[in-house]
């Protein structure tokens, strides 16, 4: 009863600033999900093979089932959705249950993206507030900071593709780092070899192909390889700066003076901090405020601002609502353009908990 008197006043506050109900579908294709949204919903997604031998998943994820139902229904223009509902996904804890039941706003396909990142915290916030949650603290952060200080650092392109594709897997990132630090990561003899190939290749006929591709093709690339090799001397530095980078992690109060301090020791640009006005805020909220640049490399899928909520009582701390920027995921679920779009999620499971 409780959790149903929860629900009913999150919906009233959405309904108030104007979200509009969708009902995202419960069934999708597992493979579609695990190809465009990462690895790591693989091991929590509950699947099971259709009639036909389809590979079907209990959505894991309301975010990705409104996303999917949002091109499916051919949306056009700014959508504001919310969604009352279930997610279904594994726990390494046998304690929690599989099944989470939630409440969730998303503002898809708005060119405002400072103004709708602000207005899913704020609305987030003042539901909270309506079914009278104390002692909320806050944790933030924003992924495209590091791929900004990637894009400013002067490491070679094939680095800069690598660190960015990991940075969801902390345990390989680290290992990368590794590599990147003590050149550990090109064999001497496979360089010598690329290049002697190469030379051998140029002689022949370029419109010849092998295994279905131009010899001039495959020169491109041996170029590039050779141009931009994987080691470099300044391997140990950038290394250094990365792991300094995401050790940054402060009361939101003192984000503007840890980056600017990082980047002017490092020599980055200082600019690469003008988007975070939705984050900056956040100071001026009277609750306890966390940033922290290593925030939010567990969902592949966010892009840029990323938070979570969390909630406690004598007893207990919970975590209570969690959401994003994740300006890439349309697209890859098969939308011919980027479609900006912004989401979080009410957990009623563990609001429940804060008052057993």
């Amino acid at each position: 009863m409780k959790s149903k008197n929860y629900s009913e006043k999150i919906l009233d506050v959405f309904k108030k600033n104007r979200f509009v109900f969708l009902e995202p579908d419960v069934l999708l294709d597992s493979n579609y999900i695990i190809e465009r949204s990462g690895e790591n919903f693989k091991k929590l997604m509950l699947t099971f093979d259709d009639d036909s031998g389809k590979n079907i998943c209990l959505r894991p994820d309301l975010t990705i089932a409104s996303c999917v139902k949002y091109l499916k229904e051919n949306f056009k223009g700014t959508a504001k959705i919310y969604y009352s509902g279930q997610a279904y996904r594994r726990s390494n804890n046998k304690k929690e249950s599989i099944i989470n039941d939630q409440i969730g706003l998303e503002i898809i396909g708005s060119k405002k993206k400072s103004s709708d990142d602000k207005e899913i915290i704020s609305t987030i916030l003042k539901s909270i507030n309506k079914i009278k949650i104390k002692n909320v603290s806050i944790n933030i952060g924003d992924v495209s900071l590091f791929r900004q200080l990637i894009d400013s650092l002067s490491i070679p392109e094939r680095w800069k593709l690598r660190l960015t594709r990991h940075f969801w897997r902390p345990k390989y990132f680290e290992d990368l780092l590794n590599r990147l630090e003590t050149n550990s990561d090109t064999d001497p003899m496979t360089v010598n070899f690329d290049k002697k190939k190469f030379s051998e290749m140029k002689k022949l006929n370029q419109n010849q192909e092998i295994a279905g591709r131009k010899i001039s093709e495959i020169l491109s690339r041996f170029d590039k390889k050779i141009r931009d090799p994987r080691s470099f001397a300044e391997g140990k530095k950038t290394a250094n700066i990365i792991r300094e980078f995401l050790k940054i992690s402060c009361p939101i109060h003192q984000m503007d003076k840890n980056l600017n301090k990082f980047y002017k020791k490092n020599n980055i640009k200082k600019n690469v901090i003008k988007n975070l006005l939705p984050t900056k805020s956040l100071s001026k909220k009277d609750y306890k405020i966390f940033f922290s640049t290593n925030f939010g490399r567990d969902i592949e899928y966010y892009t840029g601002m990323v938070f979570e909520i969390w909630a406690s009582t004598n007893k207990n701390k919970q975590e209570i609502a969690r959401g994003g920027r994740y300006d890439d995921l349309l697209k890859s679920l098969g939308s011919k353009k980027d479609v900006s779009a912004v989401g979080a999620a009410i957990n009623l499971n563990n609001l429940s908990k804060l008052t057993q």
